[in-house]
């Protein structure tokens, strides 16, 4: 069974069809920019260029960088343009797309989902957190398998700031940290939210998953183990997917 997933990033929105399967893309995913500024007109219409490429016909699963009340409103923005907040992502994306089934879920959690079900969570109870870096950073929990949704933890304070201001991919990028340097400040936030929340495995993900051997080995102290996601980057495409047939 293929169902198609979308990712809205902070820097693209990717989409393909997904195998439910093998839980991976069926076919090479497509991207476009995300528009700066990143409003809620222009953004879906990169959704709807990126489902057109595929001619695609039947149900979406949409991924939001924000947190997604009742599967449809728009709760919080930070990565994108503040003109977002209030709004029905569901319906209008379902009219965007040309009266498409759509589903919406948060970016984390649809990752997290993904990599519980087909990557390294498999198989594993107790709590876990999957957390993407990038733009910004997100978080999924899960306890025993079960998803606590929005959790947003890149938005817990760290040093007087949103962890994401120190922590994420794009400071590393926007600073030219070393990997070394970088990795001190991924491991703080890491052993913040280890008090926070005592999880048994950490699981990274975010495009610098596919790097994570330059990174991961450099960061001590932490109890939990700490993994790269298996999916990567795909991780978001195929939670949307996912849920969305789950919705169905």
């Amino acid at each position: 069974m293929q169902i198609f997933g979308v990712d809205i990033g902070g820097t693209g929105i990717k989409g393909a069809p997904v195998d439910l399967g093998r839980g991976d893309l069926a076919d090479d995913r497509f991207k476009v920019l995300t528009p700066h500024p990143a409003t809620p007109d222009k953004v879906a219409d990169g959704v709807a260029e990126v489902v057109n490429h595929f001619g695609w016909q039947g149900p979406v699963g949409i991924t939001f960088p924000g947190v997604i009340a009742d599967g449809s409103t728009v709760r919080t923005a930070a990565n994108v343009d503040k003109s977002w907040i209030g709004v029905d992502a569901r319906a209008m994306l379902h009219e965007r797309t040309g009266g498409l089934p759509v589903t919406v879920i948060n970016d984390a959690d649809a990752a997290g989902v993904a990599e519980m079900q087909f990557g390294a969570g498999r198989g594993r109870g107790g709590t876990v957190l999957v957390l993407t870096l990038g733009t910004g950073i997100g978080s999924a929990l899960f306890i025993d398998g079960r998803l606590v949704p929005n959790t947003e933890l890149g938005h817990l304070e760290l040093h007087g700031h949103d962890a994401e201001k120190h922590a994420s991919t794009k400071v590393k990028e926007d600073h030219d940290m070393s990997w070394e340097h970088w990795a001190k400040r991924v491991q703080k936030y890491l052993a913040h939210v280890e008090m926070l929340f005592s999880p048994s495995l950490f699981i990274i993900g975010g495009g610098v998953s596919r790097k994570a051997h330059k990174f991961l080995p450099l960061i001590e102290g932490i109890e939990a183990e700490v993994v790269p996601a298996r999916l990567q980057n795909n991780a978001g495409i195929v939670g949307a997917a996912m849920q969305a047939a789950k919705e169905a």
